[in-house]
């Protein structure tokens, strides 16, 4: 039921979303390739730490609801951003460069956060997602499997944002100091295969060269489509684990995380090109929008303090895994190349 609290909890999210697009949309914020959903989660803690604490009990209902609810439909929607035909473009070696990525860096920061860091569980889940996968967005993807905390999964965030940045100047450095040594189509996949964000890709490959930043884009929208299938096997080892554990029942299935299998649905219907472009760059405008509110939200109910209290060890996992991700990324392209 739609109650008084929901629409201005809502209306709260759709304000701080709005400022996040149009601080996204600034010249200067795209130049260090922050994404408007970026700058929600970052006004969203400020006026989360300072004006929401005083109207929540007014607006939290609908706060949650953007949270969770929004942020499913986004993820869901977030299909036409997608189609088969750019995997086919880039070629085998971009596939098996993401699937190799996508594997290998979810386990590797899951042994550094489980082992070295004693890092909570949660947190290794989510810092291992948005690495491996695609920044902020599988972070949030995960978010309803694994239910998690909101100072955690802007940890997480927090993590890929600041080494998905520093990738942005680094990448474009390596290339003109010429640190590996393959052609541009190789290049581009290096790049879309080990940098976090979508936006940060492109600024990237961009920095270098229109044809580099296409193709790094398009490696980039792979490793986004791993998402989907990883999410599944993540809540069948959860499911199993707990059963093993004796949290539930012997024989439990697993909850399928269906937003999940709904993307995959949307990017294979957004394959056949069956609606004009101009409707498909309106539902991306409206998709960009709902994962800015959900983001927005994420912000208004994370407390810096919680955050404090993660101390840096979050920070050094992410050093290691970006270090990781520099490394077998271009081992990788000498090895397909």
């Amino acid at each position: 039921m739609i109650t008084k609290n929901m629409m201005l909890g809502v209306l709260l999210a759709a304000i701080v979303s709005a400022l996040g697009i149009w601080t996204g949309n600034l010249q200067a914020v795209k130049n260090i390739g922050f994404s408007a959903v970026t700058m929600a989660i970052i006004i969203g803690i400020i006026v989360g730490n300072t004006i929401y604490p005083k109207i929540a009990e007014h607006t939290h209902e609908g706060v949650n609801f953007s949270k969770a609810k929004l942020l499913r439909l986004g993820i869901i929607l977030y299909g036409f951003h997608l189609t088969f035909q750019q995997i086919e473009s880039v070629g085998a070696n971009a596939i098996i460069a993401d699937a190799i990525i996508v594997a290998s860096t979810f386990m590797v920061t899951w042994v550094l956060a489980r082992r070295l860091f004693k890092l909570d569980e949660q947190t290794a889940i989510l810092i291992g997602a948005g690495s491996s996968i695609c920044g902020a967005a599988a972070v949030m993807a995960t978010e309803p499997v694994i239910k998690a905390h909101a100072d955690k999964v802007t940890i997480a965030v927090a993590t890929v944002v600041i080494f998905g940045t520093i990738g942005i100047f680094l990448y474009p450095e390596m290339y003109y100091l010429n640190v590996w040594p393959f052609d541009d189509q190789a290049y581009g996949i290096y790049i879309g295969s080990t940098v976090h964000e979508v936006a940060q890709v492109y600024a990237a490959g961009g920095a270098i060269s229109q044809n580099i930043a296409d193709v790094a884009v398009t490696t980039k929208m792979i490793r986004v489509i791993m998402l989907a299938p990883f999410l599944l096997i993540l809540s069948w080892w959860l499911s199993r684990r707990q059963a093993a554990n004796g949290e539930e029942e012997q024989g439990t299935t697993m909850t399928i995380p269906w937003f999940a299998v709904l993307f995959i649905v949307v990017s294979g219907f957004n394959s056949l090109h069956l609606l004009p472009d101009s409707i498909v760059k309106n539902i991306q405008l409206v998709d960009t929008i709902l994962l800015t509110m959900a983001m927005a939200s994420l912000g208004l109910t994370t407390h810096l303090g919680a955050v404090k209290q993660a101390g840096i060890k979050p920070m050094l996992l992410g050093a290691l895994v970006m270090v990781w991700l520099v490394v077998i990324g271009g081992v990788l392209q000498l090895i397909l190349n």
